[in-house]
């Protein structure tokens, strides 16, 4: 049981012998930590949210509630304004929590997720093509959520349903036929399969008759031609290890790489499907899904206003030529996801301007009877530093693995400068380490729906909020250990009196807290926030409380203090899937 709802439940039960029971029904008594210290350390509007039920004065409420309270030496409680219950922590309180979190591999943080199977699906790029800067959100927050669902207890499966069947195929294997390199094929997949997609692209915009050669290539492809089979299975190999490579990079890994053309042969019984329930019909050749005519619609995505009028916005889930698109695909990855994976939560990664999609797609889901949760867990869009969408000069997207290198080397260049490793090696290590940590707490310390502006210099820098910055300070609690000539006993109870060592405690038992709630919105950023206050605490208590220098009980409530801060410090940027370096 976490400290706030240990509060929780004192205070429901104080409550419940004032306020009538139907007075509480459907109402929810919560404790949220306080934004300001100089009012307690928990606050609630309890007495506020029930004073009209309860027919009494929101003080005079508070007041009955807080003699009810049986506080049992955990915190003082008093009244403020209009009726808020204020929760003051004992600094005894707080010293034998965190001795209790010491000898907790949880850190406090409780199991909420048991029985509950999440699929989180994110990354997903197209096959034949590198990863752009674009596909950082998506892959970073997706692997976040599925690591901080594991650690909340939820079953989790990981998928990249990366993009392996469609149009750009007919255009590669068109190209291919023509004019593959070997050689840069095997050298640099992604690369050359992107020089042969943009070879296409740009014959056909010449020459429609190419266009028409490259859906071919495509139909063809489709209907299992075996040469077209062979280059389309040797462009998904090269893909994959070419993916792979940016991914062992950053440390993310799948449970399933099930991408679009797993479902191919199920499309059709998808279609068919739809059109029996008269989800689906017939227009103009095409089949598509329309509204079901049960929401406003100003609230269905199957509507559209223009001027003034609402007309159909249909769903194409088979084009007139008799081909299927990702659409359809999708139903059909939901229904495989229930009925194979016994999903309870689908998270879908990817960014908010596919949002008409996924409004779409769950609606059709729900209609053909769903049960599982379907979110569309939306981002904005990375920025240059002119405030525009980040670009290349050419005005393309940055390939991701540039944006890496590029990180890396800024990081080589403040390693060089600052850190007393000697050898080239470790350094090199390092740097690699600190660029791809701050690309990937960067993308985490923002609220995800909001743009951002991309900088490395501002990234990778050891002071402000930072990957390097948490970094250092893990190193920094490593290195007073080092320091010490035996390895001390840390168990037993600790005794916390001075103000820094109090509020570094107090932070330490909000870990525990913190944690629970990263799924209830989907928002790393929290801890990302929460992370970057322990570490301040930490440096504020390291200047003001002598470890090394103390001694006896002092100095051993001390340097537990410091090593429960550089557990929660490596576990929660674990939980981002960034590691602590012993050294900088």
């Amino acid at each position: 049981m976490t400290l706030v709802s240990d509060l929780e439940t004192r205070l429901q039960d104080a409550v419940k012998a004032i306020v009538p029971a139907d007075a509480l029904d459907g109402v929810t008594l919560s404790v949220k930590a306080a934004a300001d210290l100089r009012f307690g350390d928990y606050q609630s509007n309890a007495a506020m949210m029930l004073a009209k039920k309860a027919k009494m004065n929101p003080r005079q409420l508070a007041e009955q509630i807080v003699e009810k309270l049986d506080s049992d030496g955990v915190c003082d409680v008093s009244i403020a304004g209009p009726g808020f219950i204020n929760f003051t922590i004992t600094a005894e309180t707080y010293s034998r929590l965190a001795a209790d979190l010491l000898n907790d591999e949880r850190l406090g943080v409780p199991e909420t997720g048991e029985g509950h199977t999440l699929v989180v699906d994110f990354s997903a790029p197209n096959v034949a093509k590198p990863m752009h800067v674009g596909h950082i959100r998506s892959t970073i927050i997706g692997d976040s959520l599925g690591r901080i669902g594991r650690f909340l207890g939820y079953t989790v499966k990981t998928d990249n349903h990366v993009g392996d069947w469609g149009t750009q195929f007919g255009m590669v294997i068109w190209a291919w036929k023509r004019e593959v390199n070997e050689e840069a094929l095997t050298a640099d997949p992604l690369t050359e399969l992107l020089r042969l997609y943009r070879l296409a692209n740009d014959a056909k915009k010449a020459d429609e008759a190419i266009a028409d050669e490259c859906r071919q290539e495509l139909v063809k492809l489709q209907a299992g031609d075996e040469e077209n089979t062979a280059i389309w299975n040797r462009c998904v190999e090269f893909s994959k290890n070419g993916l792979g490579d940016i991914y062992d990079r950053l440390d993310v890994s799948f449970d399933h790489w099930l991408g679009e053309s797993f479902y191919n042969d199920r499309l059709a019984a998808v279609v068919e499907s739809l059109e029996a329930a008269g989800h689906a019909r017939d227009s103009d050749g095409a089949v598509c899904v329309f509204s079901g005519g049960e929401l406003d619609q100003k609230k269905d995505p199957f509507k559209i206003n223009r001027d003034g009028e609402w007309e159909d916005n249909p769903m194409i889930v088979r084009k007139r030529d008799g081909g299927y698109n990702y659409a359809t695909t999708d139903i059909a990855t939901i229904d495989f996801r229930e009925q194979e994976w016994n999903a309870d939560t689908i998270l879908y990664v990817v960014d908010q301007r596919q949002s008409l999609h996924f409004n779409q797609l769950f609606d059709i889901a729900k209609r053909r009877g769903c049960q599982a949760d379907l979110v569309h867990v939306a981002f904005g869009t990375i920025l240059g530093a002119d405030g525009t969408p980040l670009k290349t000069r050419s005005g393309d997207l940055p390939q991701l693995t540039d944006v890496l290198n590029d990180a890396v080397t800024v990081a080589r260049k403040n390693v060089e400068e600052r850190s007393r490793i000697e050898s080239n090696e470790e350094k090199d290590k390092l740097a690699e380490l600190i660029g791809i940590s701050a690309v990937k707490f960067t993308e985490l310390s923002h609220h995800r729906l909001s743009d951002y502006s991309f900088s490395l210099e501002k990234m990778v820098a050891m002071e402000g909020d930072t990957a390097p910055y948490l970094q250092y300070s893990y190193v920094r609690i490593r290195s007073i250990f080092r320091k010490l000539e035996t390895t001390p006993d840390l168990s037993g109870s600790l005794t916390l009196t001075e103000p820094a060592e109090i509020h570094l405690a107090r932070m330490a038992v909000r870990f525990g807290e913190i944690v629970p709630t990263l799924l209830d919105d989907y928002r790393p950023n929290l801890l990302a926030n929460y992370l970057l206050e322990l570490a301040r605490a930490f440096h504020s208590y390291f200047e003001a409380c002598p470890v090394l220098k103390s001694e006896g009980d002092v100095q051993k409530s001390r340097l537990a203090l410091c090593e429960l801060t550089g557990q929660i410090l490596e576990k929660g940027l674990g939980l981002f899937g960034i590691s602590v370096p012993e050294q900088m």
